[in-house]
């Protein structure tokens, strides 16, 4: 009877498992977001190069680690040294990805303002890396696309693609199979509106997320995230009133509004929770907590689940969730 009521006991004391969450997720920040769930089973997120907490030095390529992409913790930097291929500049947008038996990590390598942006590629055998860096795949001069930052990697018909782009056009190009150089020509894929590329396949349709609007302006940020569909990878897109994204269309499903807690929601990627429901994962900034100490805008990590309407993706009430919402389902 002890031992009965020794484990009950200590089953009483075990914490209830959480049911609720609400953002953001992991803070102070983690801008320009991109996730993968590992062969391990974990959530990795990767952000863009900041300096937050009493490290005057910036994180290059900060990465979090997860179980249930709710509770967060910071695992190390992508990078023990920048990539040199280019003079000057910083690691923005990178885009995580596991492919030929390797973590693929592609990056864009640029400064504000910069006439010269390029991309690059670096590869590791474990998510949390160090990332051996493979160098660039072209600079803006080079493929002849201004701002060419935001890479985005794809697999369509076991060929591999990298979309990219920042307010100069979205465009796509083939890969090599190892993905380490380009093939052939580019093609575009959205208007000048756009930055952020993102492209799901559900349903026989492929869905473009964007963002519009400015990233970076604190609490007058307007960033947000709009989308565009297309029965080919490589388009054309329209979104609901059928508007080609080539001439600037897209169905908005996340922004802000004056009353909205947070500024500036978008450069988003998706993932898939253990129901195999998706989730928009994103950056947004508070607004009564709008930038760090460097001066840089704060955009801590956000999650929303996507809501499947009629063949379209919606966020529910079009702006991040403020209040507690229902966790991902985990095993």
């Amino acid at each position: 009877m002890a031992i009965i009521l020794a484990g009950c006991s200590q089953e009483a004391e075990q914490p209830a498992e959480t049911e609720s969450f609400a953002n953001p997720v992991y803070e102070p920040v983690l801008a320009d977001p991109s996730i993968i769930q590992a062969e391990d089973g974990s959530y990795y997120a990767y952000g863009t190069e900041d300096a937050w907490g009493d490290d005057s030095e910036t994180k290059l390529v900060p990465i979090s680690r997860s179980t249930n992409l709710i509770d967060w913790e910071f695992v190390g930097e992508a990078f023990e040294e920048k990539p040199d291929w280019k003079t000057a500049g910083d690691l923005w947008a990178p885009d995580i990805q596991f492919y030929n038996d390797q973590y693929m990590l592609f990056y864009s390598l640029s400064l504000w303002g910069d006439s010269n942006p390029g991309i690059g590629v670096a590869v590791a055998a474990s998510p949390a890396g160090p990332f051996e860096d493979k160098g660039k795949l072209f600079t803006s001069e080079e493929i002849g696309v201004d701002n060419s930052i935001d890479p985005f990697f794809y697999v369509e018909d076991e060929v591999p693609y990298l979309a990219w782009g920042s307010f100069h056009g979205i465009y796509g190009i083939e890969l090599s199979q190892d993905g380490l150089t380009t093939v052939g020509e580019k093609f575009q894929l959205a208007g000048e509106d756009y930055e952020a590329p993102y492209i799901i396949e559900r349903d026989g349709f492929y869905y473009f997320f964007g963002s519009k609007g400015s990233c970076c302006d604190g609490q007058d940020s307007t960033y947000h995230v709009a989308v565009g569909r297309s029965e080919n990878f490589k388009g054309p897109y329209v979104d609901r009133e059928g508007k080609t994204l080539l001439d600037n269309g897209g169905t908005t499903i996340l922004s802000s509004d004056e009353e909205s807690k947070f500024a500036g929601p978008g450069h988003n990627s998706v993932i898939k929770d253990e129901a195999g429901e998706d989730w928009l994962v994103y950056h947004a900034i508070e607004k009564a907590d709008p930038v760090l100490w460097t001066g840089a805008s704060r955009r801590p990590l956000m999650i929303d689940p996507i809501i499947w309407e009629d063949g379209w993706p919606a966020i529910e009430g079009g702006q991040p969730s403020e209040e507690e919402i229902p966790v991902p389902v985990m095993d």
